[in-house]
């Protein structure tokens, strides 16, 4: 199973980023979006069960939004409103039979 992430780079203080994550086959339990700051610990962004139930960071709530298409496999977290604080690598994630799929992370870079 593969992940292919899409859409990071720089962008200013309260602008917008879209990232798009496809999986190469099956439907997963989970997927979503981890990040990882410099020096810091990779933690959740945000992630959606199969049935729609979304969990998301604290930081995040009322500026991402998380969006998933289980025909197409396809996970997108639609970023506005970014932070300095919002830089890090974001890696797709799905999880699957407790199966953890890691994609090759994404850099997002938000400048001030």
């Amino acid at each position: 199973v593969q992940l292919q992430a899409s859409g990071g780079g720089l962008v200013q203080v309260g602008g917008s980023l879209r990232l798009s994550c496809r999986a190469s086959r099956t439907i997963f339990d989970f997927m979503g979006w981890y990040r990882q700051a410099p020096g810091k610990e990779r933690e959740l962004v945000a992630a959606q069960t199969r049935a729609g139930r979304i969990d998301s960071n604290d930081s995040v709530k009322g500026r991402f939004t998380i969006s998933r298409d289980n025909a197409k496999n396809t996970v997108t977290l639609q970023m506005s409103s970014l932070k300095p604080e919002d830089t890090a690598v974001y890696y797709c994630h799905a999880r699957f039979n407790n199966i953890d799929y890691w994609g090759q992370g994404t850099l997002v870079t938000v400048s001030s």
